[in-house]
């Protein structure tokens, strides 16, 4: 039941949460897929140190998050497949980037606020501006994986044999981490850069824990996110609690339920169109 409907700012977080729900849990389902989970984490924090810097200039903290993450995604992808699955090497930048972001927050002490704002999102204080913002990048971001989807499920469950096939699979990992970095920078601000998991991890990995059809699998991650977003919110309007608290809960209760019924994807089987 979506509750406090009647109230404008309940009504923002429920369109802006759906819209990010959706894209994060179509987006993460390939991440997952791909095995990037832990270079989507470090886009994140990278987005939270561009939010920071930004503050310290006098610039808008959100163009920060977009400049920074979206950079480092290309960075990553420009990088090739070795450093995006060697975990020290994304470790180290993970953490070279709080350190950054801490430094920066530290100096733009007039400024704090929004940047603790970036870092645990704020998906009940969003503006309709920002609602407009969350679902015209969704929107965007569900054209840009419809577009990449056949040569997407090919590279990701046999990488090589897609290349054999005519795949050009250097471009579509820089196209694909674009894609993920726009979808983090959207949804950083909404449910946070620490908790930005709960929605781009959380669903698709129930879903694969749940379905062996790809197709099918990518729909019910989609599903699982609105439901747990949804749900957060409304649980944060009726009990209380920070609503990006309850989303993160719900969603790890989901995938710890999943887990007990779990059928693995083939990852040697053709995906269907």
């Amino acid at each position: 039941m979506m509750l406090g409907l009647e109230y404008g700012f309940m009504r923002h977080a429920y369109a802006a949460g759906g819209a990010i729900a959706v894209v994060s849990a179509a987006v993460g389902y390939f991440v997952t897929l791909r095995r990037q989970a832990f270079a989507a984490h470090a886009l994140s924090h990278l987005g939270f140190t561009g939010a920071a810097g930004a503050l310290l200039l006098g610039v808008s903290a959100y163009a920060g998050l977009f400049v920074f993450t979206l950079a480092g995604g290309l960075a990553l992808a420009l990088a090739g497949r070795r450093l995006r699955e060697r975990d020290v090497g994304i470790g180290m930048v993970l953490m070279f980037a709080l350190g950054l972001g801490v430094l920066f927050l530290n100096l733009a002490t007039g400024n704090s606020q929004s940047a603790m704002g970036i870092l645990f999102g704020s998906i009940v204080g969003i503006t309709s501006a920002q609602v407009t913002l969350s679902v015209a990048v969704a929107a965007a971001g569900l054209l840009g994986l419809a577009l990449l989807y056949r040569p997407l499920c090919y590279a990701s469950l046999d990488p090589e044999a897609a290349q054999a096939r005519g795949v050009n699979t250097r471009r579509l990992d820089l196209l694909f981490i674009t894609l993920v970095a726009a979808t983090v920078a959207v949804a950083v601000p909404v449910i946070g850069a620490l908790l930005i998991f709960a929605l781009l991890i959380g669903p698709p990995a129930a879903a694969q824990a749940l379905s062996r059809s790809l197709a099918g699998g990518l729909l019910l991650a989609v599903a699982i996110g609105v439901a747990v977003t949804w749900a957060g919110l409304a649980a944060a309007y009726a009990i209380g609690y920070p609503a990006s608290t309850w989303i993160a809960g719900l969603s790890f209760a989901l995938y710890l339920t999943a887990q007990l019924r779990r059928i693995p994807i083939s990852r040697t089987s053709t995906p269907r169109s």
